[in-house]
């Protein structure tokens, strides 16, 4: 069971024979999201005990500050994205990506206005969630590109975190939002639509299948040297992923730390996260993410993808195969 100490929470702890110190991981994480109802599940089921891996999780309030610690070296792993890692490689890093998560987010709107389409967001107010650069944003704009529509000069647009922007999309003061999944999913309960997924763009944008953006991240040297911890830690996520993919039982036990308050809103977090859960070959992944990269290079520029002109091979973690 969980031992809370100030910075540190124990997720996998003594049963018999607690695992050595090279079978630890320390994982740097935010307190909410799909990664804690994974967490929990893996600690329910005693998955990280059949895998021989002991998980020690620093709460941190953002992704910047898991980045910070894991180059800092006070964390073995983060949850963020390839872009990010291919960035750091072409700065003399040694990260590695390993996909976790293919949920994307969407484009959102009160159920009752009059937007059906991308072209009808001319002229109106669209929040943005994650900044200028945010990648789902950029992708959105290439989409639309491609159709004769410059999606920043033809709306007004807002940037906010995630949460503001549902917030205020909610209290009508945005006409749209672009926003990440899970805060999709709470928009969606409360009666909202999607005008458009960013997997609907995709397509158009050259990728083959639905891509993991997000995943495990993590130095190259350190998984050299700590190979079981890590095949582990990865073995026990995907377990709990395949729980949380067949049972509905569990969602209502976690349903709590969800922050589902009645069983429609459960049901829309649960089945957006199942259509999230990668299923394809990493060589695949990676492929996609090639394709992706140079889009959002053209988009965003070296303010977003550094001085590399190509994804870096060596950004995915190919010693542990796909699903």
């Amino acid at each position: 069971m969980y031992r809370l100490f100030p910075v540190v929470l124990v997720v996998a702890l003594l049963s018999g024979l607690r695992p050595s110190a090279a079978d630890t991981i320390r994982l740097a994480a935010q307190k909410t999201g799909t990664l804690a109802w994974e967490l929990d599940v893996i600690r329910a089921h005693g998955l990280d005990h059949a895998h021989a891996v002991t998980i020690e999780v620093n709460e941190l309030a953002s992704p910047e500050a898991g980045k910070i610690a894991l180059r800092g070296g006070s964390a073995d792993l983060v949850v963020s994205d390839w872009l990010w890692v291919s960035r750091e490689r072409s700065l003399g890093a040694t990260l590695a990506f390993y996909p976790y998560s293919s949920a994307l987010g969407a484009v959102m709107a009160p159920k009752e206005a009059p937007i059906t389409a991308l072209t009808d967001l001319k002229g109106r107010t669209l929040g943005v969630a994650g900044g200028a650069i945010d990648k789902s944003w950029l992708l959105l704009q290439a989409a639309m590109k491609q159709r004769g529509l410059d999606l920043a000069r033809a709306a007004n647009i807002v940037y906010g975190t995630p949460a503001l922007l549902a917030q205020k999309a909610i209290q009508g003061e945005l006409d749209a939002t672009l926003n990440y999944w899970n805060f999709c999913a709470a928009l969606e309960a409360k009666g909202f639509r999607r005008v458009v997924g960013i997997d609907d763009v995709l397509p158009a944008l050259g990728v083959k299948g639905r891509p993991a953006l997000v995943g495990y991240v993590f130095d190259a040297r350190w998984a050299a040297a700590h190979a079981q911890a890590l095949a582990g830690f990865v073995a026990a996520g995907r377990e709990a992923q395949e729980i949380l993919a067949r049972s509905d039982a569990e969602w209502q036990r976690i349903a709590g730390l969800v922050g589902a308050r009645d069983p429609a809103t459960l049901k829309i977090y649960r089945d957006r996260y199942r259509d999230g859960i990668p299923r394809r070959p990493i060589a695949d992944e990676a492929a996609d993410a090639r394709t992706l990269y140079h889009v959002l290079a053209g988009v965003g520029g070296s303010a977003l993808v550094g001085p590399a002109p190509d994804l870096d091979g060596d950004t995915f973690y190919t010693a542990i195969s796909g699903p």
